[in-house]
């Protein structure tokens, strides 16, 4: 007799999970838009508020703070309310607050209303991460997560392409409310997005978790498995409550480790470079609609980085595609930093940004793996959380070396040595979770 897990594992790659991808990928994308119009903005508000460097880089860093209580909290109460009305209340709570930043009226307003968004999405991308790993067949679950995550990229072209058209002429006040609207897809989520079964499982809920999946099967045309046996029930119920501090038991303390030197790099790295990007090209000499362009042609090379990860991922593994997406992401901050020419910044920019997003969505496939159900969303919520606390540092880091055009290559340097920490992390620490079911 199989078990939930095993049947939801088993599982032909359909339409069902081809629809929840679809819902995951545009709240993910909605995620990078709001995210994304931020950095757009900054140089606007620079120019119009006065702002020195190290009020720029507390804007960036204030949204990381909310992502890490976000993260942390969102994912702890989501292995004990479910993952669903996480999602959907993260989702509203970082749409309005990106709206309210329109309304800001001085720069401690726009602080406060930066922190209400990164603190919902902060709790929502780790319960999205989540549920589509808990659903995804096993075979087809690093595919499927990669591919989640390459909604980010088009989430940032949007907020690239509201920023290019809106903000010269309409103001950054408008771009701030366009990132509001997503709160109107809660209503749609609300009704499609499914309860994780295995998490249904865990609280006890056995019939509904049977129906939901055999509901599944039915769609995909799989012969509906038996109810589940009392053998099962008793060992999903048996799973004791789990706390924060069995992250670093002795059956944890090596996955936890590596999943947060590996968060604290990557994160420290995206933000460092991707939230400073549109100001350090307009020190470097560049007006403000080049660097946007610039921008939005990297942004660009992020969609066949996410199709790269994707592909491999299943094939070569998380540890050999990880590293090797991180080590060719340091060798070209090492050449974007010293680039000069249009050419040189286009060409070693786009595979900065194509190497970055793609260890991005490895990181987001490989984080829930080492957890089971009942740990799960905490597991990646605390992750995700300490990252931030890279993406932090980060902007503020960055606000900090940049005392001229000539420090930039400094910066992207500092930058290079990050990640390469973050490849021999992985290499090292890393456990191979290719092709192994989730429990």
């Amino acid at each position: 007799m199989s078990t939930i897990t095993e049947r939801l594992g088993n599982l032909p790659l359909g339409k069902f999970h081809w629809r929840l991808l679809l819902i995951m990928c545009l709240g993910w994308a909605f995620d990078a838009m709001d995210t994304g119009i931020i950095s757009f903005v900054l140089p606007k508000l620079i120019a119009t508020w006065k702002l020195s460097s190290a009020q720029v880089g507390f804007v960036g860093s204030v949204g990381l703070i909310g992502m890490a209580i976000g993260a942390m909290l969102g994912g702890t109460i989501a292995d004990y309310i479910g993952r669903k009305k996480v999602f959907a209340a993260t989702l509203i709570i970082y749409s309005l607050g990106t709206g309210a930043c329109g309304l800001s009226w001085n720069y401690e307003s726009l602080l406060f209303f930066r922190f209400l968004v990164g603190f919902g999405l902060g709790g929502q991308l780790p319960v999205a991460i989540t549920l589509m790993s808990e659903y995804s067949p096993t075979k087809y679950r690093g595919r499927m997560i990669v591919l989640l995550e390459s909604a980010w990229a088009f989430g940032w072209l949007a907020a690239s392409i509201i920023s290019y058209l809106i903000i010269p002429k309409y103001g950054w006040e408008v771009a701030f409310y366009i990132g509001a609207l997503p709160a109107l897809y809660v209503f749609y989520l609300w009704r499609t997005v499914p309860e994780s079964a295995l998490f249904l499982m865990k609280k006890g809920q056995v019939d509904e978790a049977h129906a939901l999946v055999s509901d599944i099967e039915k769609e995909l045309g799989v012969t509906p498995g038996q109810k589940p046996s009392l053998a099962e029930i008793q060992t999903a119920a048996s799973a004791p409550a789990f706390s924060v501090l069995q992250l670093f038991s002795p059956k944890y303390i090596k996955r936890t480790a590596c999943l947060w030197i590996l968060w604290f790099c990557i994160v420290f790295s995206y933000y460092g470079i991707f939230l400073w990007l549109p100001t350090l090209l307009v020190k470097a000499g560049h007006n403000m609609v080049q660097s946007f362009e610039f921008v939005l042609w990297m942004t660009v090379a992020q969609i066949p980085g996410y199709f790269a990860a994707a592909a491999l991922v299943d094939k070569l593994g998380r540890k050999a595609t990880m590293a090797t997406f991180l080590l060719g992401c340091a060798f070209s901050a090492y050449m974007f930093g010293s680039a000069v020419s249009v050419t040189d910044i286009y060409l070693w920019g786009c595979l900065m940004s194509f190497f970055n997003l793609g260890a991005w969505g490895i990181l987001y496939t490989y984080t829930p793996e080492l957890y089971p159900t009942e740990a799960r969303t905490t597991g990646v919520g605390w992750a995700a959380g300490f990252g931030r606390i890279g993406g932090i540092a980060a902007p503020m880091v960055v606000a900090a070396m940049i005392t001229g055009p000539d420090k930039i290559p400094l910066v992207f340097m500092m930058f290079t040595a990050v990640l390469v920490i973050a490849a021999l992390d992985m290499i090292v620490l890393g456990d191979e979770t290719k092709q192994k079911a989730l429990n």
